[in-house]
């Protein structure tokens, strides 16, 4: 298959099927629009290297395989393991694959609402757990911004009267201001650790030796 031969010439890791179809009834309309909300966000944040995300259709290298810790178990594996290849810099391409409908009687397995739902709570905890600087660092931000937004007029009040007459506002302003730095501080903590499991599955990864056979 081409997908075969792509990975073994190309010394890729990982060569995904991109779906194309002509039959409408191949795809339904929540799933087509699922998938392309779905693999739009992770595009955007993880890199725009894969255009089908949830395909099954997939070949992996030796080096992909034992550097993949296998963790979900329904149809969130594809978006695991776009992530991985993505995260740890692993070349990857993808192949137009002919998509059809399915044989008279075979109904899919993927529900729209539920399994996407799933799919969405992935990516955010694949977002968590790869990039916890940045998600971190934007809640952050978030709560820093309310936090002034309660405080200044509080803090220009008190310059002119010497009197803080809303103290419960007060009291919220500087919680909000304590836990934009603790969020901050998780961020850093979580970056480290973030960054020895990465260097620990790089390894693995790279004691693989390339095996290529045609």
């Amino acid at each position: 298959p081409a997908m075969v031969e792509k990975l073994i010439t190309e010394h890729l890791d990982m060569v995904n099927g991109e779906r194309q179809t002509e039959h409408e009834e191949a795809y339904r309309v929540g799933h087509r629009f699922g998938n392309k909300l779905l693999s739009g966000m992770v595009r955007f944040i993880f890199g725009d290297r894969i255009k089908d995300m949830l395909s099954g259709y997939r070949v992996f290298s030796r080096r992909f395989v034992k550097s993949f810790p296998v963790l979900s178990k329904g149809f969130e594996i594809e978006t695991e393991l776009t992530v991985h290849a993505l995260e740890l810099g692993m070349p990857v391409a993808e192949v137009v694959t002919p998509y059809n409908a399915r044989d008279g009687g075979s109904t899919s397995k993927l529900r729209t609402y539920r399994d996407g739902f799933r799919i969405l709570l992935t990516i955010g905890t694949l977002i968590t757990k790869e990039k916890p600087m940045q998600f971190f660092t934007v809640t952050a931000l978030l709560f820093f911004l309310a936090s002034i937004q309660l405080g200044i007029p509080i803090i220009a009040e008190y310059t002119q009267t010497g009197l803080v007459p809303r103290f419960p506002s007060a009291i919220l302003a500087t919680g909000l201001m304590l836990i934009s730095f603790l969020s901050f501080s998780v961020g850093l903590i979580l970056d480290t650790v973030t960054r020895g499991r990465k260097e620990m599955k790089k390894l693995v990864y790279l004691r693989e030796p390339l095996r290529w056979r045609r």
